[in-house]
């Protein structure tokens, strides 16, 4: 296994770890540490009509993933997983504190898993390698 790809796959098992903590975290850790309020957060960009911020969370988790998993067998596990992923870390925030369930961020970590699983499908068809 190249050191490229061993790169890749503890980007991936760190992001997880991360987004997980973030998203299960009564409040905001991010707001926590930049404004010292866990009640506020922090925007990347303006909503547009999906949440922007969980686009980019999703965006960048299944983008490490699909590098780490390119040419195996665990690629099509790698997708379900992500997707039942961005669903239940959602509806987990209907039951913790200071946190609530949105239908926007919940269509913005499904765009996010959906875009990079197209385009990399889209990749693998057309480009040869």
């Amino acid at each position: 296994m190249n050191r490229l790809k061993i790169f890749f796959k503890i980007g991936f098992y760190s992001a997880n770890i991360i987004l997980i903590t973030l998203y299960l975290f009564p409040g905001s850790i991010i707001g926590w540490f930049l404004y010292n309020d866990h009640l506020t957060q922090p925007q990347i960009t303006r909503d547009f009509v999906i949440s922007s911020n969980h686009v980019y969370a999703f965006i960048l988790l299944t983008s490490l993933g699909i590098f780490s998993f390119h040419n195996t067998k665990k690629i099509n596990f790698l997708s379900i997983y992500l997707f039942l992923l961005s669903i239940i870390l959602e509806l987990f925030h209907i039951i913790i504190p200071n946190r609530g369930f949105e239908m926007s961020d919940l269509f913005g970590n499904i765009v996010g898993v959906i875009l990079v699983i197209f385009i990399y499908k889209i990749v693998i068809r057309y480009v040869k390698t």
